[in-house]
């Protein structure tokens, strides 16, 4: 039994370190900070896209909370995606979005840092990209944005966050600093394989869980941190996707959300993809691609949100 539980507490440990953020190996970063080398990470832009990279979210913050803006050189009141990356809260990188080809396709992008565990425990992560996206609204006019047509999308560690995202628009506690006259609600939400529900997690001791909560993490550190807690029938339309060979995070963390949701009366779709593990190419294949720039399309470009 000692040997199994000792199993479980590392394979949690290297799951969530495993990272998705941007679908290459990165350099996993020092308790100072330091970002993963880039250069290896750099995707070609879009024609006619132009990318502002670093921009201060929260202006005199911490190096983490910046963000790089990708702009297409046409069009005004540009629908917004924001890309939040993975690496189990504790490494990770804006570098290398999948996101940024939306911005070929007339759509703005953003792909955010954010306080990484060794730099703050909980709720230190959701904090900074709730102010990431209320920057975004209170500048929407200098970056020809939509303010009433976010959406949000990340894997992993990134796919927790945004998730939070989506169920937490009428949650204020969350809310910290600058712009506060500014909502964090968003319009859609992409989920890849996040954690949904903590408590599924019998490990609270595991490392990653111990850095993030700051020690063992409690029932209660559990339940605030999982975007099921959350759920009301005023959320976001969600497209959720997991693999059916996941050995990191279960199927039944997306299946909870999915089924929450369902029971508010919020849109929602939990596709399953036969034969994906944990951020396997699977996700960023052509098809898994389409279906996302559909849901996108149909919530952010389709329909007025009047959000």
């Amino acid at each position: 039994m000692k040997y199994i539980l000792s199993l479980n507490r590392c394979l949690l440990a290297a799951v969530l370190c495993a990272a998705i953020s941007s679908g290459a190996q990165e350099k996993k970063e020092s308790a100072k900070g330091a970002q993963p080398k880039q250069g290896k990470q750099q995707v070609r832009l879009p024609e006619g896209v132009k990318a502002l990279r670093d921009l201060e979210y929260v202006p005199n913050g911490h190096e983490r909370q910046k963000l790089d803006l990708y702009l297409p050189e046409k069009g005004d009141k540009l629908p917004l995606i924001v890309f939040v990356h993975g690496g189990g809260w504790r490494q990770g990188s804006k570098e290398g979005s999948p996101a940024i080809r939306f911005s070929g396709n007339g759509y703005a992008v953003a792909s955010i840092n954010y306080r990484l565990s060794q730099h703050a425990i909980w709720p230190a992560q959701i904090e900074d990209c709730k102010a990431a996206v209320r920057w975004l609204r209170a500048n929407a006019a200098k970056y020809r944005l939509d303010p009433d047509r976010i959406g949000v999308w990340g894997g992993s560690a990134g796919g927790h966050l945004v998730a939070l995202l989506g169920t937490t628009g009428d949650v204020k506690d969350f809310d910290k600093g600058e712009n506060l006259k500014f909502s964090s609600r968003v319009q859609a939400v992409c989920d890849w394989f996040g954690p949904a529900d903590f408590t599924l997690w019998q490990d609270s001791n595991s490392d990653t869980l111990t850095q993030l909560f700051g020690g063992k993490m409690t029932k209660a550190q559990a339940l605030n941190a999982s975007p099921v807690t959350y759920v009301t029938k005023g959320d976001a339309p969600f497209l959720i996707m997991h693999g059916d060979k996941d050995p990191l995070v279960a199927m039944a963390h997306s299946e909870r959300l999915r089924d929450a949701l369902k029971a508010a009366g919020v849109e929602v779709a939990l596709d399953v993809l036969p034969g994906a593990a944990h951020g396997t190419p699977e996700f960023r294949s052509e098809e898994s691609l389409a279906k996302i720039a559909a849901f996108f399309d149909k919530h952010l470009k389709s329909v007025e949100t009047g959000k």
